[in-house]
């Protein structure tokens, strides 16, 4: 049975079930996420922690210098000597990766340490300038110490190493190089990925954007600097100058704060979310990302798809076979939507030949689903900014460094965040602002962590 492509039809079941993309108020959004933030700084209930980092960043790169970075997230650990160009640039030297340490079976606290110290310790060995500090991307729940160290709270199950929650890292590498008679640096510090983001872009996007090819003759420095992932997961990272709950307040040296907004909460969420939400592991929490991330974005689609083939809005000769698959992986769809008349993999073979407006009809509903993830996540980073006040010096603009997979080449996604993200910015005022993708983002953050204040 070939379906009739409907687009009237396809918005008015979006509209009805809650999912429109048009039926977001993108200044109420702003001001949503904005009250949470304030909110959160205060300690206050809210459903963004706000969690201080005490890393302050840096101005501008201190050139020449090389750290050691060491970057602990999933199955792998990698670590790697970064030395900074004369144009603050960080260059990696004889990358290492291994195991994360307690993949491959329980480990003790010691075997956990000793394991990073087998990376660590040839890359000060091997050094030709002097290791001027260490940073440690350590992409697990912790909690950050005044100190720069940080302290374990839980371990993903992937990690076996329950000697470790507890204790700060830093202080265990540090114990760990001494006892091979190694000198370790006196800064090592630890921070999470959404701060390894924002720290990265401070080495990799040019204050200008690039644009002016000679130096910089006015000394105007560069604006500030905002994380931002949007993969598999979701958050934001800012410099934040007043913290209540941490009786931090500084105008001059403001501190890199780590939102969790992918905790938010928007308004604009309709029936089919609530259901959706309900089938998750942790229903209640995270719903701004279970709107707009990689992690949920294909199994959303899919629970609304279900509920299009019951009302008849998408009809196709196997729908109801498709309607009963156990799963959809944000994957498939993704390689669906790229090319969806090549009728390639698991969806594309779905259809037959003869079924063009029902492929029409999947890919114009998962457009609209995944252009509403990309206002959600416009809005949170447009009230970041608004939250600095920043982005009014024509020549400082405010950079966005973003790290993550479904930015970069989820089907849509990068084009319509961008978009919904110039208008927000720009919608009573002209703010100057440069959106950028950066490399290596944990690894590179983490090396420009190990020289910030």
């Amino acid at each position: 049975m070939a379906s009739s492509f409907n687009p009237a039809q396809l918005n008015d079941f979006a509209r009805y079930y809650g999912f429109h993309y048009d039926m977001c108020d993108a200044k109420v959004l702003v001001r949503d996420v904005l009250i949470d933030m304030e909110r959160g700084l205060k300690g206050q209930p809210s459903p963004l922690a706000m969690i201080p980092s005490y890393l302050r960043p840096v101005s501008r790169v201190p050139p020449g210098k090389t750290v050691i970075a060491l970057d602990a997230g999933g199955t792998n650990f990698r670590a790697a000597r970064v030395r900074f160009t004369e144009a603050g640039k960080p260059e990696a030297e004889g990358t290492k990766k291994a195991p994360m340490p307690g993949t491959k079976g329980r480990v003790s606290a010691a075997e956990f340490f000793n394991q990073i110290t087998d990376l660590t310790e040839p890359l000060i060995k091997e050094a030709d300038a002097p290791i001027e500090g260490i940073g440690f991307c350590f992409s697990y729940p912790m909690k950050m110490q005044e100190d720069g160290d940080g302290i374990p709270l839980a371990f993903s199950k992937e990690v076996d190493a329950p000697e470790v929650l507890g204790q700060a890292v830093g202080r265990g590498l540090r114990n760990a190089l001494q006892e091979r008679g190694i000198k370790p640096p006196e800064r090592i510090v630890l921070l999470n990925d959404t701060a390894a983001t924002l720290l990265s872009g401070l080495g990799q996007i040019p204050a200008d954007g690039g644009k002016n090819k000679g130096p910089d003759k006015y000394g105007v420095p560069g604006g500030p600097m905002v994380g931002f992932i949007l993969g598999t997961g979701f958050n934001t990272a800012y410099p934040e100058r007043a913290i209540p709950k941490a009786g931090f307040f500084s105008e001059d040296a403001p501190q890199i704060v780590v939102c969790e907004t992918g905790n938010c909460t928007p308004r604009y969420l309709g029936i089919l979310d609530k259901e959706f939400d309900n089938t998750t592991k942790h229903p209640g929490s995270y719903l701004l990302e279970k709107a707009a991330a990689g992690a949920y974005l294909g199994p959303l689609t899919f629970h609304i798809f279900k509920q299009a083939v019951a009302d008849g809005v998408l009809a196709f000769n196997r729908s109801a076979e498709f309607a009963a698959w156990p799963a959809l992986e944000t994957r498939y769809l993704n390689e669906f939507m790229n090319a969806p008349l090549s009728k390639e993999g698991p969806i594309g073979e779905l259809f037959g030949s003869d079924e063009l407006d029902a492929l029409r009809s999947f890919a114009y509903l998962t457009s609209i689903i995944t252009k509403r993830g990309a206002v959600f996540s416009a809005a949170v980073v447009a009230a970041t900014v608004e939250r600095m006040d920043a982005g009014h010096d024509p020549f400082a603009p405010v950079r966005i460094a973003v790290e993550g997979t479904t930015y970069m080449i989820y089907r849509g996604m990068r084009e319509a965040l961008e978009s919904n993200l110039h208008l927000m910015l720009n919608r009573d005022k002209p703010r100057s602002y440069i959106i950028a993708p950066v490399e290596q983002a944990s690894l590179f953050g983490a090396a420009v962590a190990a020289l910030s204040g």
